[in-house]
């Protein structure tokens, strides 16, 4: 799988791509990401953003240098199976069969991310691109949904994770997990305060696996 980033602020996934999982990914030539910066493509002492029409607060980026991102990023792409999505918090909600439908249908994802009030609504129509949300909420730009999508669509990639058992979504599983040490003694912090033990529970212990998958479907 191909990332094509098109963001002004490359900078904000160089600590991420390196780390963990995707990180690995990256090296193992399981997936790859190249960034595309409008920027680049704006006239000397010009902006990349530039006053709302019809009044109102904030700046919108300017869609041609955009256009001239998303070209520069398309024109690399010899596939045909390419998606291009644009981060809005009136898009389509992303989840896990997104993620998996993504990872089995596409080689290459062009994913442009907005900053400030948005970018000029006239590229979304243009490239017809899809308009993709992570959440009912709104962030300061569309970096951090592009980080979002890198991880969850890398995890369907074969090889990926090492093994395709290690897959939450694939087996049965729980948010409630237990490690070493069985048994936790801990005393809150404040004066009077009295020891507590934590145990792990006794059906994780028990090593009888029906048992301990009937706890995790309850839990």
């Amino acid at each position: 799988m191909r990332f094509h980033i098109i963001t002004i602020f490359p900078e904000m996934f160089d600590s991420y791509l390196k780390e963990s999982i995707v990180g690995r990914a990256i090296k193992n030539k399981l997936i790859s990401i190249k960034f595309y910066n409008p920027m680049d493509f704006c006239e000397p002492k010009r902006r990349v953003d530039d006053r709302p029409y019809g009044g109102g607060p904030g700046m919108v980026l300017r869609p041609e240098l955009f256009l001239k991102a998303i070209a520069s990023a398309v024109r690399k792409i010899k596939s045909k199976k390419i998606k291009i999505i644009l981060f809005s918090p009136s898009g389509k909600k992303f989840d896990t069969n997104y993620a998996k439908k993504s990872a089995k249908n596409y080689t290459d994802m062009v994913m442009i991310s907005g900053r400030y009030e948005g970018i000029d609504a006239r590229v979304q129509k243009i490239l017809h691109a899809e308009q993709v949300s992570i959440g009912d909420y709104v962030l300061t730009g569309g970096e951090i949904p592009a980080m979002v999508l890198i991880d969850s669509i890398s995890r369907q990639i074969p090889g990926v994770l090492g093994k395709y058992e290690s897959l939450e979504e694939e087996r049965i599983s729980t948010s409630e997990v237990y490690t070493r040490p069985e048994i936790l003694n801990y005393t809150p912090p404040g004066r009077g305060k009295k020891l507590k033990i934590y145990r792990v529970p006794k059906v994780l212990l028990s090593g009888n696996h029906k048992k301990i998958e009937e706890w995790k479907k309850h839990k």
